[in-house]
């Protein structure tokens, strides 16, 4: 299958990457947000996305960046997005009535050929598989933060994909510059998320329980380990109303989950979301960096 258009649903900080990675692969790719005001942060998102994938990689230049975003349109009308899609990657919120509600439209409003794909990072694509009005044609690909750098792509089907579609993301996984990663099966959290959950959910445990402060807990972990980031900059990076978001999926959560998630609020009430604001557990510079 020869895959030219992509559209992308959500423009946050994940989705926005994807957007901008894959026009910088000279793909044409249409960003889709709710409203004007979503459009306008994800245009700021390309801006800072843009300046730190030519900062960060020997083959993107500020004119070949120049030239990706005339290859990358936004839009707020969801059926005009998808449809001239090849491929609809899907980013949206971790609600599962709002992806059962984006891609019972989408699968109305696309191509019969297009190829659909969700993000999400804690759901099954078998929840909403029927959603989408073609569930062959429908399966996961899952993209870590940053991903130019951390250019891994999981793609994982449902028990019902037309496993011909997992080779297909796998071919446009490669053209994009990731490094594709197949899993067999559904796996709640993937491979990086089975794993990096426990993870952030222990460094969560060790500051709700006044057991040590982020900035120790993360010193541990890196000298310890040789990690190049603790528990709470990779929070920063995956962007604290995340972290938040699915901390508050788990059903009877503990105490100290409740105390986590009253520290994550307050932080994002102050404007502290995260690397993509410059504040967080930690802050951080234009480019990503953390400075303190």
């Amino acid at each position: 299958m020869n895959i030219k258009n992509v559209t992308v649903l959500g423009a946050g900080v994940l989705g926005a990457q994807i957007a901008l990675v894959t026009a910088n692969r000279g793909f044409n790719v249409v960003s889709w947000d709710i409203n004007d005001e979503a459009l306008q942060a994800a245009s700021k998102r390309f801006d800072t996305f843009g300046a730190q994938m030519v900062a960060e990689l020997e083959d993107t230049t500020e004119e070949s960046m120049a030239e990706a975003r005339g290859r990358l349109s936004q839009t707020s009308d969801l059926e005009e997005a998808v449809r001239e899609a090849d491929l609809v990657i899907e980013a949206v919120p971790e609600k599962l009535e709002i992806k059962k509600d984006v891609w019972e439209r989408v699968g109305k409003a696309a191509p019969a050929e297009a190829v659909f794909a969700t993000n999400t990072s804690t759901l099954l694509p078998s929840l909403f598989a029927e959603s989408t009005g073609s569930p062959e044609r429908f399966l996961a690909l899952h993209f870590a933060n940053h991903i130019w750098l951390q250019n891994t792509a999981e793609i994982m089907p449902h028990a019902g994909t037309d496993l011909k579609y997992v080779d297909v993301l796998e071919e446009f996984a490669e053209q994009i510059g990731m490094v594709p990663v197949k899993l067999k099966k559904e796996q709640p959290g993937y491979i990086l998320n089975t794993i990096l959950v426990p993870f952030l959910t222990a460094g969560q445990y060790l500051l709700a329980n006044d057991v040590a402060e982020p900035e120790d807990i993360d010193r541990d972990w890196r000298n310890s380990t040789g990690s190049p980031r603790g528990p709470f900059e990779v929070m920063d990076v995956v962007g604290l109303r995340t972290v938040l978001a699915v901390g508050k999926l788990k059903p009877n959560p503990e105490e100290w989950e409740k105390k986590f998630q009253g520290i994550l609020e307050e932080m994002i009430a102050d404007g502290r979301i995260g690397v993509e604001a410059g504040r967080g557990f930690f802050t951080y510079n234009e480019q990503g960096q953390r400075v303190g």
